[in-house]
């Protein structure tokens, strides 16, 4: 019979990095963002998911593949690389990592700080572009999933925030769809009952011009939208058969994000003629017009101005 002993312990967090076609270099950036942090190689598990790179990366990678769990598949997009890591983790927290992205080393010891002293289900912090960051010592919490989402918009990133794997159950990111983060995140939250935010500016993300989220052609633009109001859609679904604190809390995201598909709308196709197929998309759902609340005021600027036609005449000309 195993003595506590010999019981192998759980390591206290999983990385899932994800690449595809990233150069060697770019990914120990990354990887090494990683060895620098004050995690012992018993706390730490690295699974490298490569979503099926024309080259494996392991061949100029030698010195650290014995720290890694390296996963290959062929390309199936970001969400089934992911799913792929989660399927594979041991450690008590997940953390998910863009190959191309890195950690900065004093801010996110702050995060790790907190989820080792606060039993935290979920750490929030802050995505820079800025190599130099300042280390805020600060946060705010705990609140419940919920409440949270009652009182703040979301960065809905999940590179952005640190969570424990065992609220996760079943939810997995949906495959095939572009902005698999604003339907996997508000999710997750719900789940959460001990949420801590600090302002640190722990993870550093790379602007890439030939990254998926910039291509600009008009199918990838049509593949955009459609997508985005698929996932307001199921998360409307999910809203009508939640208890009425779930139900208020989805709703600010519901409608946060019908604001981004007509905003994003304008943006990405300068045309009156979808914007009020957008807008009438919308409505068919009983989603426009939108809310009348204050939830920012930006929201409260926008939601006037998409109402009327000169409003709208007007975001056309000015939003680039």
């Amino acid at each position: 019979m195993p003595t506590p002993q010999n019981i192998p312990l759980s390591p206290l967090i999983s990385f899932v990095v994800t690449t595809y076609n990233l150069s060697a270099d770019m990914l120990m950036e990354c990887l090494n963002s990683i060895f620098s942090l004050s995690l012992s190689r018993e706390e730490r598990e690295i699974i490298l998911v490569d979503d099926g790179s024309d080259l494996s990366p392991l061949d100029e990678m030698t010195d650290v593949r014995d720290e890694l769990i390296y996963l290959r598949q062929p390309n199936q997009g970001l969400s089934v690389a992911r799913n792929m890591g989660l399927r594979c983790a041991s450690g008590k927290y997940v953390q998910f990592i863009d190959g191309d992205d890195y950690l900065i080393q004093a801010p996110y010891e702050h995060c790790l700080d907190i989820i080792r002293y606060r039993e935290a289900d979920m750490v929030l912090f802050y995505e820079t572009q800025k190599k130099q960051s300042e280390v805020s010592f600060f946060y705010d919490g705990p609140v419940s999933g919920v409440a949270y989402m009652h009182q703040n918009n979301l960065r809905a990133s999940a590179c952005g925030y640190i969570f424990r794997r065992a609220i996760l159950g079943s939810l997995r990111f949906t495959p095939g769809i572009l902005h698999e983060d604003e339907e996997f995140t508000p999710q997750l939250m719900l789940r959460a009952e001990k949420i801590y935010t600090t302002k640190a500016e722990a993870y550093f993300y790379r602007k890439r011009e030939n990254s998926i989220m910039e291509r600009q052609d008009n199918r990838h633009t049509a593949k955009r939208l459609n997508d985005m109001i698929g996932i307001i859609l199921h998360l409307k679904d999910l809203a009508e058969v939640a208890p009425e604190i779930d139900r208020v809390a989805l709703g600010r995201r519901i409608a946060q994000l019908s604001m981004d598909y007509l905003y994003n709308t304008i943006r990405l196709t300068r045309s009156h003629k979808h914007l009020m197929e957008a807008i009438e998309t919308l409505r068919k759902h009983g989603l426009f017009p939108l809310p009348d609340k204050r939830y920012t005021k930006r929201y409260f600027t926008f939601r006037r101005l998409v109402g009327n036609a000169l409003g709208r005449r007007i975001l056309i000309a000015t939003i680039r």
